[in-house]
C-alpha cells in the first residue's frame, strides 16, 4: 500500500458512505483512478467489507462482558472445534486465541445479566472441552476506535 492507498482506507474508515467524487477529492485523485484503487484494495482483502456502526444500548444490548476461556486441551482440533461452535452464538461479537493462562477471550453482548446467565449456562458451558471460564463485566467504554492508525 502506498500513501494514497492509506489515505483512501483512512477516509473510508471514517465514512464509507461518501461518494467516489468526494473520496477522490480528499485523496487527490480523479474519480476513475480512485475507484480502481478502491476495487484493488477490496480484491486484495485490505478492505473486507462495509457496515454501519450501531449503538448497542439503543438496540437493547447494553451489557458487554469479556469472557476468558481455558480449554482442557490446547491442540488444533480442540481449538478448531471450539471456534466452530462459538461462531454459532450471535451474542459473541469477537473471539480471540490468546497467549498466557487463558486460551480464548470472548467479547459478548447481552440485554441484561439474566440473558448473559442464560447464554453462559445453556450455550457456552455446554461446549465440550472447556476447563473453566471467567467473566468480567464492563462498566462503560472509555475508548473505542473504529479506524486503524495507518500513518
Amino acid at each position: 500500500m502506498d500513501g494514497i492507498d492509506k489515505k483512501i482506507v483512512t477516509e473510508l474508515q471514517l465514512n464509507a458512505r461518501q461518494k467516489m467524487a468526494e473520496l477522490s477529492d480528499k485523496v487527490g485523485l480523479s474519480p476513475t483512478p480512485c475507484a480502481r484503487r478502491v476495487a484493488m484494495l477490496e480484491e486484495a482483502g485490505v478492505i473486507t467489507g462495509y457496515s454501519a456502526r450501531v449503538d448497542q444500548a439503543k438496540v437493547d444490548l447494553p451489557v458487554t462482558i469479556f469472557v476468558t476461556v481455558e480449554l482442557e486441551r490446547q491442540v488444533g482440533d480442540a481449538i478448531g472445534n471450539f471456534e466452530k461452535a462459538v461462531r454459532q452464538f450471535d451474542e459473541v461479537m469477537e473471539c480471540y486465541l490468546m497467549t498466557g493462562s487463558r486460551d480464548i477471550l470472548l467479547r459478548v453482548v447481552a440485554q441484561d445479566l439474566i440473558a448473559f446467565d442464560d447464554f453462559l449456562e445453556h450455550q457456552l458451558m455446554r461446549l465440550p472441552g472447556i476447563r473453566s471460564t471467567r467473566s468480567s463485566f464492563t462498566l462503560r467504554t472509555m475508548i473505542r476506535r473504529d479506524t486503524l492508525p495507518l500513518d
